[in-house]
C-alpha cells in the first residue's frame, strides 16, 4: 500500500432518539381554539331566555331598539319583528337578560307603552322623548315557564304585585263603566275598573276590579256593588228620582259599593269573589229582598200605570213588589178580570205578623180576609201616573173570602181611587137616567103654554079701553088724598115742635122752674136762720159761709 494512501475513519455509529411528540408551535392554535371555545361559551351562556309575543300591530316597536322593561328596569330588548302566518298580527321576539328568565311564566303580561289619552288618565308622556318601549308585568309566583304570549293592546291598571282585592262584577249592561273607572264607597276613591268583556257567550259583561289593600276589608261577603255612571233619572210610583255623581263619574264612569242599609256587614270577601253590578243603588238595596209568599189579585179596573217590579205596600210600608202581569194566571175562560201576581217578603212585617202568614193552613190569611183586608191599586204620583199595590183593612167591605188561583192564593180586591170616584159618578148618572124627565118636560110644557095663555089675556085687559081711563082716575084719586093729608099736616103741626101749643108749653115750664127756684131760697133761709121771717134777713155786705148740711 501507498504511504499516500489515506486511512479512512471508521464508519460512525448512528444514534438512536425518540421523535419528539410536542412543538412550541402548536401552542398558537391551541391557544386560538381555547379562545374561541371560551367565546364560544361566553356567547352561549350570556344569551337569555327568548319570548314570542303576538301584538295586533307592531306600531312603536323597532328591532335592535325597543327596549323591554320591568318596573321601569331594562330586562331585555326586541330581537326581531316579522309578521304572523295569517297575516293578522305581528310576532315580536324578545331576548331578556340572563337573569330574567324567572319572568317569563304562566299569565305573564306585555303591552307597548306609548302616549295614551282616555277619559279616566293621560299616560306614556314620558316616551315622547325617550320612545315607546315594551313593559313586562310577570305571573305569579311559581307558575309554569312559557315563551309565546299574546299581548296585551292597552295597559293594566294596576300591577300584580300591589296589595289589594281583586274582584270579578258582572252585570246585564256595560253603560259607560270602562277599564280606569274608579270604585268609590260613600263617595270615597277606593279602587278601579281593571278591564271589561263579554262572557263567551255574550249574556252578561265581566269586570275585572281592583280595591287597594287600604280599603280592602270594606268588602263584605254581602256587599253589593252598583253603577254610578252618568246622571240617574227615574220616575215611578214614588215620583220623579235624580242622581248626579261625581264630575269624573259622569265622564268615565264609575262604581260604588256598600252593604245595604239595615243587613249587618259580612265576614270579608276572599280575593277573586265575584259579584253583581246593579244598574242603579235603588236596584241594590232591594236586592236583599227575599220574597216567600205569592199571590194572585184579580182586578176589576184597567192597570194602566202598574208595572213589574211596582211596590206592594201595606200602610205605607213596602212588603212586596209586583211580580207579573198576564192573563195566563186565570183558570175561566170567561173571566175578564186583570190577574197580578205580588210577591211579599214576610220580614218585612212585624214579627208575629211575619210568623203567622208563613203558616201553611193560611187560617191567619182567612181571619185577616173576613175582617176587612182587601188589595187595591193606588195612584203613587200624579205626575207619572204610575199605579202601585196597596194592601189595607176596609171598614164594611162587600163580603168575600180567601179563594185559590191555581197554584196561588188569591186575596179579594176593592176598586178606589179614580175607579172608586168613576163607579160613583156612574151610579149618579144611573139615577139621572131613571128620572122621569119625559112626564116632567110634558109637564112643563103644559105650564108655558097655560102661561102664555095668561099673559096674552093679560095683555088684552091692558089693552081694552078700560084700562085706558084707569090712570086719570087714579090721579083723580091721588089728588083728593093729598088734599085731606094738606090739612092733616096743619093740624099735626100746631102740635108739632114749632106750633104754638109746643110754645105755650114751654113758657109755662120756665115760670113753674122760677117758682120752684124761688121756694127752695126762701127754705134755705129759714133752715139758717128760723127768726128770719120776724126779724128780717141779715145783709152784712160779707157773709160767712156755711157748710151745707149733710144730706140724709
Amino acid at each position: 500500500m501507498s504511504e499516500t494512501e489515506t486511512t479512512l475513519p471508521p464508519a460512525a455509529t448512528p444514534e438512536l432518539r425518540a421523535a419528539q411528540r410536542w412543538n412550541i408551535v402548536w401552542v398558537v392554535p391551541i391557544l386560538a381554539l381555547l379562545i374561541g371555545g371560551w367565546m364560544i361559551y361566553r356567547s352561549v351562556s350570556a344569551q337569555g331566555p327568548v319570548a314570542y309575543v303576538r301584538f295586533e300591530t307592531a306600531d312603536g316597536i323597532g328591532a335592535e331598539k325597543t327596549e323591554v322593561r320591568c318596573r321601569s328596569v331594562r330586562v331585555g330588548f326586541v330581537k326581531d319583528v316579522t309578521l304572523a302566518g295569517d297575516l293578522k298580527s305581528v310576532v315580536v321576539r324578545l331576548e331578556l337578560n340572563p337573569d330574567s328568565r324567572r319572568l317569563l311564566r304562566k299569565d305573564t303580561n306585555f303591552w307597548v307603552v306609548r302616549p295614551r289619552v282616555s277619559a279616566t288618565d293621560i299616560s306614556g308622556l314620558g316616551t315622547l322623548i325617550t320612545g315607546a318601549y315594551i313593559e313586562l308585568d310577570p305571573g305569579p309566583a311559581g307558575g309554569e315557564e312559557v315563551h309565546h304570549f299574546n299581548g296585551l293592546e292597552t295597559p293594566l291598571p294596576t300591577n300584580r304585585d300591589i296589595l289589594g282585592r281583586r274582584l270579578v262584577l258582572t252585570a246585564e249592561q256595560a253603560g259607560s263603566l270602562t277599564a280606569g273607572s274608579p270604585i268609590y264607597h260613600r263617595g270615597f276613591e277606593v279602587g278601579r275598573i281593571e278591564s271589561r268583556k263579554l262572557d263567551p257567550e255574550g249574556l252578561q259583561v265581566i269586570y275585572q276590579a281592583f280595591v287597594t289593600d287600604e280599603y280592602s276589608s270594606l268588602v263584605k261577603e254581602n256587599t253589593r256593588f252598583w253603577n254610578t255612571s252618568g246622571i240617574d233619572i227615574s220616575a215611578g210610583a214614588d215620583g220623579f228620582k235624580v242622581r248626579t255623581p261625581s264630575f269624573q263619574a259622569m265622564v268615565s264612569g264609575g262604581a260604588a259599593f256598600g252593604v245595604p242599609e239595615g243587613v249587618a256587614p259580612g265576614p270579608p270577601a276572599r280575593d277573586g269573589a265575584t259579584f253583581t253590578l246593579f244598574a242603579d243603588e235603588d236596584a241594590a238595596n232591594k236586592s236583599t229582598f227575599n220574597p216567600t209568599m205569592k199571590f194572585v189579585l184579580l182586578f176589576d179596573q184597567s192597570v194602566r200605570g202598574l208595572v213589574k217590579t211596582a211596590p206592594v205596600e201595606f200602610r205605607g210600608i213596602p212588603i212586596g213588589r209586583v211580580a207579573d202581569i198576564s192573563f195566563d194566571y186565570l183558570t175561566a175562560t170567561d173571566d175578564s178580570r186583570i190577574p197580578v201576581l205580588v210577591e211579599i217578603d214576610p220580614s218585612l212585617l212585624r214579627r208575629e205578623a211575619a210568623e203567622k202568614i208563613s203558616k201553611p193552613d193560611g187560617e191567619f190569611l182567612k181571619d185577616a180576609v173576613a175582617r176587612g183586608l182587601r188589595a187595591a191599586l193606588k195612584t203613587g204620583s200624579l205626575l207619572t201616573g204610575a199605579l202601585y199595590v196597596d194592601l189595607d183593612y176596609y171598614k164594611d167591605p162587600q163580603p168575600a173570602e180567601l179563594t185559590k188561583i191555581g197554584d196561588y192564593p188569591s186575596i179579594p180586591t176593592i176598586s178606589s181611587g179614580l175607579a172608586q170616584l168613576e163607579a160613583k159618578l156612574t151610579a149618579i148618572l144611573d139615577k139621572v137616567q131613571a128620572l122621569p124627565l119625559e112626564e116632567t118636560m110634558k109637564k112643563i110644557d103644559a105650564l108655558a103654554e097655560e102661561a102664555t095663555a095668561t099673559i096674552a089675556s093679560a095683555r088684552k085687559t091692558l089693552d081694552s079701553e078700560d084700562f085706558a081711563k084707569l090712570p086719570a082716575d087714579v090721579r083723580a084719586s091721588l089728588a083728593a088724598f093729598e088734599k085731606s093729608a094738606g090739612s092733616f099736616d096743619k093740624s099735626i103741626s100746631s102740635v108739632g115742635p114749632d106750633g104754638a101749643i109746643q110754645g105755650d108749653l114751654l113758657r109755662t115750664l120756665d115760670e113753674l122752674r122760677a117758682a120752684l127756684r124761688s121756694m127752695k131760697a126762701v127754705t134755705n133761709t129759714l133752715d139758717e136762720k128760723p127768726n128770719s121771717l120776724i126779724f128780717g134777713k141779715d145783709t152784712s155786705g160779707n157773709p160767712i159761709p156755711k157748710a151745707p148740711k149733710a144730706r140724709h
